[in-house]
């Protein structure tokens, strides 16, 4: 858990879903970092809580008084074995707190817990090369870019790209696999 003088980063609880489906909500119907078109009711979300931690995944929320200001969660980049050590982010503010830094909070608290577990690589696929503040976001905790899928989705009457970014975390490459993950 890290804690700030207003902000607690700790581990999603069940307690914590209603406004974790809330904030998810609010980016389906009106932002492109998901290319969901119909935002997912509480039992969907639960589902999705339950598959990350059930996996050993971090799934973490930022508390501000007593209120989720957001939450983050990794999981599995891709379902084949050998992506194993391999994780995506996930990162949703609720939109009265941004620009306050809580996202590169958040975020850090993530990728420290990736490493803490032994991953070895996080991606960022981000929603609309338009979203500029979480790509930089991203890059400034150490992301490079390595990529965009141009035109690939289609919400709000638009197409959008995918912009791929990738991080290494703990050893990375330079070692193989640690015995939890191979």
């Amino acid at each position: 858990m890290t804690m700030t003088s207003q902000l607690t980063i700790r581990p999603a609880t069940l307690a914590d879903l209603a406004a974790i489906t809330d904030i998810y909500a609010y980016h389906v119907i009106h932002g492109t970092a998901s290319f969901e078109l119909e935002a997912p009711d509480h039992d969907e979300i639960q589902r999705r809580w339950r598959a990350i931690v059930s996996a050993d995944l971090p799934y973490l929320v930022a508390e501000v008084s007593s209120q989720i200001a957001g939450y983050a969660y990794a999981g599995p980049y891709r379902p084949r074995a050998a992506y194993r050590d391999t994780v995506e982010d996930s990162i949703y503010l609720h939109p009265s707190m941004h620009g306050r830094g809580y996202g590169r909070i958040l975020l850090s608290a993530l990728i420290a817990a990736c490493e803490a577990i032994g991953l070895r690589q996080m991606v960022a696929v981000i929603g609309d090369s338009a979203t500029i503040p979480s790509i930089r976001l991203h890059e400034t905790l150490g992301f490079r870019h390595v990529g965009v899928l141009r035109d690939v989705g289609y919400k709000h009457g638009r197409w959008l790209d995918s912009v791929l970014l990738q991080r290494t975390l703990g050893a990375g490459s330079a070692a193989p696999p640690n015995v939890r993950n191979g």
